[in-house]
C-alpha cells in the first residue's frame, strides 16, 4: 500500500487546512476499507505524536487530547482518501503531518494505531504563524 499525503501549508493562527492522504496499491481482497489510518505529527526537536485516527471498520475516531474538538478525520472510501480538517489553528500544530495504516486499538476513547507492519506517507508541512 502506497500512501501520499498533501494539502499542508501556510495559515494564520485561528485558521483551518484539510490535508488529504490518497491511499493506492491495494491487493484484493485488502482493499482501502481494510485499513485503519491514522494521522501523525512531527515538529521539530519533538518526539512523532499521533493525531488521529479512523477505524477501517465502522469508522469510528479517535484524536490526541490536543485537537479534540479542533480536527475532524474522515474517509471517503469510493476515492480511497482520509481527510484531517483542521480547526482553529493554533502555532503549536506547526509539524510535518503524515499518514499511516496500522493495527489499531482502542480502549474507551483512548487509541494506539501500531504502526510496525503498516504503510506510511511522505508528510505534509503545515506551518501555522501567529
Amino acid at each position: 500500500v502506497q500512501l501520499q499525503a498533501f494539502g499542508g501549508g501556510l495559515v494564520q493562527a485561528g485558521g483551518s487546512l484539510r490535508v488529504s492522504c490518497a491511499a493506492s496499491g491495494f491487493t484484493s481482497p485488502f482493499t482501502f476499507e481494510y485499513y485503519s489510518i491514522g494521522w501523525f505529527r512531527q515538529a521539530p526537536g519533538k518526539e512523532r505524536e499521533g493525531v488521529s485516527c479512523i477505524s477501517r471498520r465502522d469508522g469510528r475516531t479517535y484524536y490526541a487530547d490536543s485537537v479534540k474538538g479542533r480536527f475532524t478525520i474522515s474517509r471517503d472510501n469510493a476515492k480511497n482518501t482520509v481527510y484531517l480538517q483542521m480547526n482553529s489553528l493554533k502555532p503549536e500544530d506547526t509539524a510535518v503531518y503524515y499518514c499511516a495504516t496500522g493495527d489499531l486499538s482502542t480502549f474507551g476513547s483512548s487509541w494506539y494505531l501500531n504502526t510496525a507492519s503498516g504503510s506510511w506517507g511522505q508528510g505534509t508541512q503545515v506551518t501555522v504563524s501567529s
